[in-house]
């Protein structure tokens, strides 16, 4: 059940079969010279979809703003503070349990550090102040990374390479522009760096060469299959 495309009366019959929702996350952020900036908002809501074709399941609209560190001096990137991350997912949460949901499934295809801790850290204090409630946040990247380990032959593989060309060469063909060199940044160990497109100019992580449509599909249809065991986890309280 999308929730942007359903009524009132379908949001209120569909509680009575449900009580889990999906939050994608997302990105406005570069991916090379050859995908879109909203590769991970993309890549979160459509493994979203999936699930919610395999099991009831309500799919929010997704968040397309992340907290961007290391590709805020590249072009077309657009970041939040963490703390205003953290204020999205404690709002929303709150909004949709007080609409009758208890489960929550938070999936960021934004993969950054401090981006998913600051998901962590708000689902940590939204499980303490709602006793009711049960909380996953997931990364997308690593889901696919993990299910999708035989298809990949990028070691290393990491932004804008193999998997997420995959992906979008398979929900969004029209999007991808080419493909860019592989790259494989290299930053200095333990030194804040200011302009992080000084040593990674090119916005890839990984090979984009080694992607096609069909691996995206199949990874894409993984991500959603590990989705489907997280809401029957949490409905279940299996943990």
């Amino acid at each position: 059940m999308l929730i942007e495309n359903i009524t009132m009366d379908e949001f209120a019959q569909g509680l009575e079969v449900c009580k889990t929702v999906y939050i994608p996350f997302g990105s406005v952020e570069e991916h090379g010279s050859h995908l879109p900036l909203s590769t991970d908002t993309i890549e979160a809501y459509e493994v979203g979809k999936r699930a919610a074709e395999r099991i009831p399941l309500f799919v929010a609209p997704p968040v397309h703003y992340g907290c961007c560190r290391s590709t805020s001096r590249h072009p077309g990137t657009v970041s939040i503070s963490t703390g205003t991350l953290k204020a999205l997912l404690k709002d929303i949460v709150r909004s949709l349990h007080a609409q009758g949901l208890v489960n929550f499934i938070a999936l960021t295809g934004h993969a950054g550090g401090s981006h998913r801790m600051a998901l962590q850290d708000a689902g940590e204090e939204l499980i303490q102040e709602l006793p009711d409630i049960n909380v996953a946040v997931v990364t997308e990247y690593e889901l696919a990374k993990e299910s999708g380990a035989h298809l990949i032959e990028t070691r290393g593989d990491a932004h804008a390479g193999e998997i997420e060309t995959s992906r979008i060469m398979h929900s969004h063909p029209h999007l991808v522009k080419g493909l860019s060199a592989a790259e494989y940044p290299n930053f200095p160990t333990g030194i804040l760096v200011r302009d992080k497109q000084s040593f990674w100019p090119g916005g890839v992580w990984g090979d984009p060469g080694k992607a096609n449509a069909e691996k995206g599909k199949i990874l894409e249809s993984l991500v959603a299959d590990k989705v489907v065991e997280l809401v029957k986890a949490l409905e279940s309280r299996l943990w």
